[in-house]
Parts: C-alpha cells; structure tokens; sequence
C-alpha cells in the first residue's frame, strides 16, 4: 500500500473526490466508473471535462471511502485504468 496519513487527518466514512486525468476516450468515463463499482458499489454520476486541445478527459467522481486503506486501494486500482496518467 501507500504511505499516506490519510487516517490523521479525515474521518471515515469519508466521500472523496478523485479526478482521474486520461487519455480522451469515450470509454474512460465508464472504465472509471466500473472501478469505482469495484471499490464501492453504488451509483455514480462522474463528470467529464475534456482538455483545451481535446487529448485528454478530467473524470471526477465522489468515492465512499471507510479507511485508510480503503482510500489507498482507490487511488491504485483508478491509475491501473488504461490510458489513466494521473489520479488526483
């Protein structure tokens, strides 16, 4: 896992929000959701904001996290994603 102090400064449950920044996809939205069904089930409405040339998408989407851990696995499995360059 990472080295984070997540659990000294946040109260779990926690929502977070993660913005996952890729490669413009029509599919990455859904990828990221899917990961986040893994993570978290439940329902999710991410928005989508794509770059000013049109190379990449800004997915952010609202993850319930109940730990440390939890949040860390979050941050894992979304930069796995292909195409993914940064989770923020």
């Amino acid at each position: 896992m990472l080295n984070t102090t997540f659990d000294q400064v946040m109260e779990f449950p926690s929502a977070c929000l993660f913005k996952v920044i890729g490669e413009a996809d029509d599919t990455l939205a859904d990828r990221v959701v899917a990961v986040a069904q893994q993570i978290t089930p439940g329902d999710y409405a991410p928005t989508v904001k794509a770059s000013s040339k049109g190379h990449y998408n800004s997915i952010t989407i609202r993850i319930t996290v109940t730990s440390k851990e939890h949040i860390e696995k979050a941050y894992i499995d979304l930069a796995a994603i292909e195409g993914v360059k940064r989770v923020l």
